[in-house]
């Protein structure tokens, strides 16, 4: 499916040949239609070719060995029909509500950043015997893009025809999120949907932290009664055994790095940074369309939560994409401030600086020594 782009230096939806120099991100403003959203409801990339017997468990942590078990058994279960009697066709049916099935019809892996739970979220949709027109994976801003884009009911009737919904790093961080996916798993699992998802927080525990999730308690534990909690415990394999990662250069290696690579693009951090702010999260992906590397200059602490956030949704696409990022400036490590990696969205940004630095590691080549 295509995108097309407006951008300042070239208006053919195609990106300029390798004579024009690096591209900007910032001179791009992707439109992604509706349909594009659904169809790239599938694992990214980077998750594109794993298994379970390629996941490597950490033999200090047998719950990652108990994991894979639980898992693939939980895929092997939802061969057959689906749990409610019917596939597509029943988009076109009326289902009674007792055909609902009884317990919790999801797993949710709970874990801190870097132990696999995406390895395994994607291992399990890959493992699930069903066509993939029939499995849907994305992660929860994707979900919840999507809902805005068709509409909740059209959403409804995209997904309850599914085998199984997979959705990454589940995060709730407003009220309206927590109503809104709470009122769409409950419907999908009353048509037969399975879920599974990953977090950094357990499910009873969504919200905590970032609005008065007491008041939406109800709501977070009808969330909470959908999943069975399966702990992953361990230590970030990004950097498990791996050298430090390499210090930021300087704008001069960045910027010829860039004009050395092929498809790479060439922005200042704090013009990313605004620019950001002008393109909705549910665009990140379509951004880095064609981009081969990210070359930064001038990266220092980012000013405020909200521009945090955004970055943090940007770092998760690249790193899906397996786009390395050369930087100048401040080290990835000195991004956020003290005070928002002692919040509420904590694990958010600790995600962020693992996957930013395996990337810059990634990166490291494109510097001519």
């Amino acid at each position: 499916m295509s995108t097309s782009l407006s951008t300042s230096g070239y208006t053919s939806g195609r990106p300029p040949i390798a004579d024009a120099g690096p591209q900007a991100l910032c001179a791009r403003e992707p439109r992604v239609p509706a349909e594009r959203l659904v169809a790239e409801m599938v694992p990214p990339p980077r998750f594109d070719s794993v298994r379970f017997d390629t996941y490597n468990p950490d033999p200090t942590q047998p719950s990652q060995s108990e994991a894979v078990t639980v898992l693939s058994g939980f895929a092997a279960g939802l061969g057959g029909a689906h749990a409610s009697g019917a596939g597509k066709k029943r988009w076109f049916t009326r289902t009674p509500r007792n055909t609902a099935p009884s317990g919790p019809r999801g797993v949710y892996l709970d874990g801190g950043y870097g132990v696999g739970k995406t390895h395994l979220l994607a291992s399990l949709w890959h493992a699930t015997p069903a066509e993939p027109a029939l499995k849907a994976f994305g992660t929860f801003v994707e979900l919840t893009n999507l809902v805005g884009a068709l509409g909740f009911q059209q959403t409804v009737q995209t997904l309850g025809g599914h085998r199984l919904l997979c959705i990454d790093e589940f995060e709730l961080d407003d009220p309206g999120d927590t109503v809104l996916v709470s009122s769409l798993l409950s419907r999908l699992v009353e048509q037969g949907v399975a879920l599974a998802a990953t977090s950094n927080t357990l499910p009873g525990k969504l919200g905590e932290g970032r609005f008065a999730a007491a008041d939406f308690l109800r709501e977070i534990q009808g969330l909470s009664a959908h999943f069975r909690p399966l702990r992953i415990d361990g230590q970030d394999y990004r950097h498990r055994g791996l050298p430090e990662a390499p210090a930021p250069f300087s704008d001069e290696q960045v910027a010829k790095a860039a004009y050395a690579t092929d498809g790479a693009s060439l922005d200042d951090f704090p013009g990313l940074l605004e620019h950001l702010a002008r393109v909705h999260p549910s665009r990140y992906g379509a951004l880095t369309d064609g981009i081969t590397a990210v070359c930064l200059t001038d990266v220092g602490p980012v000013p405020d939560q909200s521009t945090a956030l955004r970055l943090v949704v940007l770092a998760d696409r690249l790193y899906d994409r397996e786009i390395p990022v050369l930087a100048s400036g401040a080290p990835f490590d000195r991004l956020f401030s003290d005070d928002m990696l002692n919040g509420g969205y904590r694990k958010k940004y600790f995600r962020a600086i693992s996957r930013l630095t395996a990337l810059a590691r990634d990166a490291k080549p494109l510097v001519s020594q």
